[in-house]
């Protein structure tokens, strides 16, 4: 009869066939039974989060046992005469605290927000954050961070403080009057001009920086971030189009539609002028597919399509 009940209920075995097999739909996930071949739909593979963010870099000690570590490695110098940023740079650059730099906390701070925790993705980039640091912060200091934005930061990394990590690949370091200084200044700007021309870049500048929520990590705020520190031509119409009696009214980012394979997306810069109403707009397009950004198309008169 066992025999019998055996080779009864083979067929229906045979026709259910294995298990479903598991699927995550990321590392840690809980893993959730697969769709039926008919539900299947074809997905696009996973993109990394890429950062291009304005801001600044500080330290922080991550736990008492450093800080306490650091103190004593600080008294080993001599900081007669120092202030204490100083006395903290004459710790870091010296090449016996190298093993302090690697267990500093480097948070990134936007508009005064901790929005990351910086890790450099070569250990030899350290030096990278140690010359971020300055003896005499001001608000017109600028550090650009390129990276990849990776998981929260655990517990034990900051000091509780809980925000991405961003493993950085560059980092740039400078002053706005620097950046400002070294824009091209356009052929229609004369000798007269120039002044204002650098006071029209340096408010352009701060309007975009100063966008809500650009923490650097969407393709549009990296596009607009990119532009704000690498190309000049923004600059150069802005104060055209103020010598044409007209303002900046609006900065919309929205993807081209050129973007197929590759991601591209498009910035349009509004000037609407202060008598007429009239609104004349430029657009520029900007490749985002990868960690760096580049310049599809330069500045151009805009038409709606």
């Amino acid at each position: 009869m066992e025999s019998e009940a055996r080779s009864a209920s083979a067929p229906e075995e045979r026709e259910s066939g294995p298990p479903p097999p598991l699927v995550t739909e990321e590392p840690g996930a809980l893993a959730t039974p697969a769709a039926r071949p008919a539900e299947t739909q074809p997905s696009e593979p996973s993109r990394p989060t890429y950062v291009y963010a304005l801001g600044q870099i500080e330290p922080r000690f991550p736990n008492l046992g450093i800080e306490k570590e650091f103190t004593q490695a600080g008294a080993r110098i001599d900081s007669t005469g120092l202030n204490d940023r100083q006395a903290f740079r004459a710790v870091i650059t010296d090449p016996a605290n190298r093993y302090l730099v690697r267990h500093l906390c480097w948070v990134f701070l936007i508009q005064q927000m901790e929005t990351y925790i910086l890790v450099p993705r070569d250990p030899a980039d350290y030096g990278l954050l140690v010359e971020a640091f300055r003896e005499n912060p001001s608000g017109d200091d600028i550090d650009v961070v390129i990276g990849v934005k990776a998981q929260i930061a655990p517990a034990d990394m900051c000091n509780g403080l809980a925000v991405p990590i961003v493993v950085f690949d560059q980092v740039y370091s400078f002053d706005r009057t620097s950046l400002m200084n070294a824009i091209t200044v356009p052929p229609s700007v004369g000798d007269k001009q120039i002044a204002a021309f650098r006071q029209t870049a340096t408010s352009l500048f701060d309007e975009i920086r100063q966008m809500a929520d650009n923490a650097g990590a969407t393709d549009e705020h990296r596009a607009l971030n990119y532009l704000t520190v690498r190309y000049s031509d923004i600059y150069g119409r802005a104060t055209e189009a103020q010598n044409e009696n007209s303002s900046l009214t609006g900065v919309d980012v929205h993807v081209s539609p050129l973007s197929g394979v590759r991601k591209v997306v498009e910035v349009i810069f509004s000037y609407t002028h202060r008598q007429t109403d009239v609104t004349d707009q430029y657009s520029v397009q900007v490749d985002v597919s990868e960690e760096y950004p580049f310049l599809v198309r330069k500045l151009s008169r805009y038409f709606h399509r």
